[in-house]
Parts: structure tokens; sequence; C-alpha cells
């Protein structure tokens, strides 16, 4: 008896521990998600009664709105310009931090400080310091000679302030997750390529890269999840109220998905069949990105 309880124990039990994560994952991840397909199907808005189902019209009213792609643009440009330099800042504060240094505790503290700043608090610091007339980089650009930039007005500029609070906010915590992947990599790889005569760029190159490379792979997928749904800081960029909020500025400049998509949902007649659709295409859109990813992971290991 004590043998056959073992051996369902041993086999039991592993999927008794991780079933508490599938269970809230189905009722608050995977009904969700089938019941907005749902309701996509519908011309549902609060302010009426009566649901009537309307097939795929939403998603080809959507395709057709050029607001949409205007979003999906912003989004996936705000995506390149925040991801690529915050994981290449990362991977060098990371290698820095992983030497020998004093206070080394106060250091890692100091890189997650700016993670759990509120992000209302970083974009309205962020907004003041990239104002048109009264912002310290205008300040600054101006007194090197070249002028001062109406940051919100153009596309490429808003998109590098949105970007620079979210590289901000991140760079430290991903900083972190490589600091503690590099831990694990034996220094004696480190001395023997000191005593080869390896520069320190070198070494991470050669070593620690290659060394941490799943865990690059983690923080690239993750950062290109958040990325995708960018909308606090494009929201309160913008003010955080009023139309603009939610449109991205006067000209749509930088609204991204989730704005389009709020701007629909919860703005412009509560059309929840309509945000619906933009939200299952926003999870299309992360799945492309993610298998894209998987892809190019493929092939770098090979």
């Amino acid at each position: 008896m004590r043998t056959w309880l073992y051996k369902v124990d041993t086999r039991v039990s592993p999927y008794l521990y991780i079933a508490p994560f599938f269970l809230l994952f189905a009722v608050f991840g995977l009904w969700p998600l089938f019941y907005t397909a749902y309701v996509s199907l519908f011309d549902w808005s609060l302010l009426k009664d009566e649901h009537t189902f309307i097939g795929l019209q939403n998603y080809g009213e959507m395709f057709q709105d050029s607001y949409f792609w205007n979003a999906l643009f912003n989004t996936v440009s705000i995506l390149a310009l925040s991801t690529i330099p915050q994981l290449l800042l990362s991977l060098l504060l990371a290698h820095l931090i992983n030497r020998r240094l004093r206070l080394k505790t106060f250091w890692r503290l100091g890189m997650l400080l700016p993670n759990v700043t509120s992000v209302v608090a970083v974009a309205v610091i962020f907004s003041q310091l990239f104002g048109r007339d009264f912002g310290l980089i205008n300040w600054t650009l101006e007194h090197l000679g070249l002028g001062r930039v109406d940051w919100q007005a153009g596309v490429l500029s808003s998109h590098i302030a949105i970007s620079t609070m979210i590289i901000w906010q991140w760079a430290g915590y991903n900083a972190l997750i490589f600091l503690a992947a590099m831990q694990a990599v034996p220094k004696e790889l480190y001395e023997s390529a000191t005593l080869d005569g390896a520069t320190e760029f070198q070494q991470l190159r050669q070593i620690t890269i290659p060394s941490i490379r799943p865990t690059i792979i983690f923080v690239v997928m993750v950062s290109t999840i958040f990325g995708l749904q960018v909308f606090a800081q494009p929201q309160l960029f913008a003010g955080g109220g009023g139309g603009a909020a939610l449109t991205g500025g006067s000209d749509r400049q930088f609204q991204t998905l989730t704005l389009y998509l709020y701007e629909h949902g919860f703005s412009r007649g509560f059309e929840f069949g309509y945000a619906s659709s933009v939200a299952w295409v926003m999870f299309l859109v992360i799945v492309v990105f993610a298998f894209i990813n998987y892809r190019l992971v493929r092939r770098i290991k090979k």
C-alpha cells in the first residue's frame, strides 16, 4: 500500500501543485479571451439593450480604418525605439555591475527604483522634461544651439519621448535579470580570458552574451509583449485627460493600439463589439511577434 501511495504521490503531486495556476488562468485568462471573441461578432454597445449579430463586420470596418493602421504603426515604432536601446543598455549595466564594485547592493537597488516608481509619476515628470516651452530637454538643446523641439507635435519626436520613459523605467529591471544570469557564468572563463589578453568588450561579446542567451531570449519576449500593450505612457504624455489623451495627440501622432481600443470601448459610444475586435487583433499581433522572435532565436542557436 505504501509503495502504491508513493507512486501515486510522485506522479500526481506535480500536477496538483501546478493546477491552481491553470485554474486561475482558465477563469481570468482563457474565459475572457473567448468571451471577447464572442462579443466582437456583435454590434455590442452599452448604450443599447439589444446586441445584434453582425459576424465579421467589426473586423472589416477596423481593417478599412486608417486610424487603426496608424495606431499599429505607432505601436511598432515605439516598440522598436524603446526595446532595442533598452536591452543594449541593460546588458551594459549588468556587465558593469557584475564587476568587483563597492556598495553593490546600493547600485542594484538604485537600478530597481525606476521600475517600482509609479508609471503616472514617471509619465508626468518626463512630460515636463519634454515640455515645449519650459522643458529641461529643450532648455539644454537651446543652450547647445540646436533649437527647441515640439516633442508632442511630431511623430518621431513623440515616439522618442515616450520610448525614453519606457527605457528609463525598465532598463534597470532588465539589467538585474541579466545580472542574475551573469552570476551563474563560471568566473574561471573570465580569468582565462583576462590571461589571454581579452578586453572587457571581448569578454562581454565572446563569453557573457553566449552564456546568458536563454535569459536574453526571455527578456526580449517579455519586452516585446509589454511594448505592444503600452498604454499609460502615451496617454499621460498627452496630458492624461480630454480627447487628446485617447487619440494620441491632435493628429494621432502617438496613438497606440491600446489607446485606439480604449477610445472605441470607453469613449466613442461604448462600442464594446468593435473594441473587442481590436483586442483580438492585438492578441494575434502579439502572437505573430512572439513567433517571429521564436524563429529568430532558433536561427541564432543554429
